[in-house]
């Protein structure tokens, strides 16, 4: 099974581009979701949680994002111990997705490829890519932010590409979703005739 990696930063485009690979029929695995999820429901993640970020981390039974944030983007030591929790647990999901699937192709969608180790687990990486402007215009849009908050944001996702090796593929999203979407059927062609 060809399994490919998505990536870039936040308002790139990354979802809309994994919505057009479901629309292609290629079943798509988003990280940033399943985290949240495992995040919930694993009682072992929720208690490690608990212990390091506090009982305010959740609001119930649910999340409280906006506190874990407020802590972790200013804590960079916080930061990675809380991925050092969560990371593992998504690999480990995201290969249990895999052996569930009878697809000749998956894509597994996440914004720190990288950084979670995920890369290792893929045969490609496509990086999307887009202009700061066009990228502030549709965060602004969709998440009611503070260009302040943004750019932290855009500056803690910030895709490394000097850890990106061979098998990386780049596309730019521009905005046009009739060429992304043409984009995304020709570069998935030639991926699978590299397997």
């Amino acid at each position: 099974m060809l399994k490919i990696g998505l990536t870039g930063g936040i308002g790139t485009g990354k979802t809309t581009l994994a919505k057009i690979f479901e629309k292609l029929g290629i079943p798509v695995y988003y990280a940033d979701d399943r985290a949240k999820e495992i995040m919930q429901t694993d009682p072992g993640i929720v208690r490690q949680i608990k212990a390091l970020l506090g009982d305010d981390a959740y609001r119930g039974k649910r999340l409280n994002t906006e506190y874990i944030a407020g802590i972790v983007f200013n804590d960079k030591d916080k930061l990675s111990k809380l991925e050092a929790i969560v990371h593992p647990a998504v690999r480990k999901d995201f290969l249990d997705w895999v052996a569930w699937q009878d697809a000749k192709c998956v894509v597994v969608e996440n914004a720190i490829l990288h950084k979670s180790g995920m890369d290792k687990l893929v045969d490609f990486i496509i990086v999307v890519i887009a202009g700061d402007k066009i990228r502030m215009e549709r965060l602004k849009k969709r998440d009611g932010k503070s260009e302040k908050a943004l750019k932290k944001i855009i500056n803690n996702q910030k895709t490394e590409r000097k850890l990106l090796k061979n098998n990386v593929f780049f596309i730019e999203n521009d905005g046009d979703i009739n060429i992304l979407f043409n984009k995304a059927s020709k570069l998935l062609m030639k991926l699978k005739k590299k397997c």
